[in-house]
């Protein structure tokens, strides 16, 4: 097994990260890094550098930060020689994902920009069908109650935290994996709450007919839905890629899951000497905030 240091022990991290890599025969949590979590018989730091000099024999580190301060702890990683696991998204721009790749390629590291959403169970055998089909059109559905998955976290409003597309990025994730052909933004309108720096809504138009809808103020049943219309017949991920109907029928599918997934194919990218990196998702975001058409609304508060 290969000792794992986790970096930044909040919600995500103690839901997903730490039950994928205490489930994996390929990991070893070995020490955490969090200015207040921990993880019960994990050793843990409240400081980067001290873990990064006094575990040397850690020779991974996964970052499960926010996305502004994630760019520094990437190179201070790789600086020290460590494979760099990214949570999604990467970066809070792209310029230094594109630095970072550069720093790991002259370091001989690995750097793996994961999208969680796309080990999703449908979402492979979604894309296998289509490869072959002709898309008339597609449409994003993804809409959810940001007090229920981000309680307290005003990151997410502020400048680099995303907004709506901190989900939303999911469902760009899975629809640049599956559709056999690129898109690109045609139209967007972002709507910002009064007190805040970030869009909380957003309808967008892409080539090819494909639009989606995101939204974080939904109550009740959240939304996580994609289909795709074909000459075939229709095409929907439902839950967030989790479920998949063709034509109208349910399509049994299994898988690992989203989290084991990710944590298995950084081991084989580890075990190969090779990096995985793709920030499509992040240039539909980047996009939609260049061409958007930008809205104000009423004042929104988690």
């Amino acid at each position: 097994m290969t000792a794992i240091c986790l970096v930044g022990i909040g919600k995500i991290a103690v839901d997903q990260h730490v039950p994928a890599i205490n489930g994996s025969d390929d990991w070893e949590l070995a020490a955490t890094v969090s200015r207040a979590g921990t993880v019960d018989g994990v050793q843990a730091f409240t400081d980067f550098d001290q873990m990064l000099a006094e575990r040397p024999d850690i020779p991974v580190v996964s970052l499960c930060l926010p996305p502004v301060p994630r760019y520094l702890y990437a190179a201070k990683a790789i600086a020290a020689g460590r494979h760099v696991m990214l949570e999604k998204p990467p970066g809070a721009t792209m310029a230094e994902v594109h630095a970072l790749v550069g720093m790991a390629k002259d370091a001989g590291v690995t750097l793996y920009t994961t999208w969680h959403s796309r080990m999703a169970d449908g979402v492979a055998p979604a894309k296998a069908w289509l490869a072959d089909k002709t898309i008339t059109g597609a449409h994003i559905n993804w809409k959810e109650d940001v007090r229920r998955w981000h309680p307290g976290q005003n990151w997410v409003f502020e400048p680099g935290g995303m907004g709506v597309f901190d989900p939303g990025i999911n469902a760009l994730s899975i629809i640049t994996e599956i559709l056999p052909q690129p898109m690109h933004l045609q139209s967007a309108e972002l709507l910002f709450p009064e007190n805040c720096d970030t869009p909380i809504a957003a309808r967008m138009q892409w080539s090819g007919d494909v639009t989606g809808d995101f939204d974080w103020r939904q109550e009740g049943p959240q939304s996580w839905d994609i289909t795709v219309e074909t000459t075939a017949g229709q095409l929907g991920l439902i839950d967030g890629g989790s479920r998949l109907q063709i034509v109208g029928a349910d399509v049994l599918v299994g898988g690992l899951g989203e989290y084991p997934s990710l944590y298995a194919r950084m081991a084989e990218l580890v075990k190969s000497g090779t990096s995985d990196v793709d920030l499509m998702p992040m240039v539909h975001v980047a996009d939609a905030l260049t061409l958007g058409r930008r809205v104000t609304t009423e004042p929104f508060h988690l």
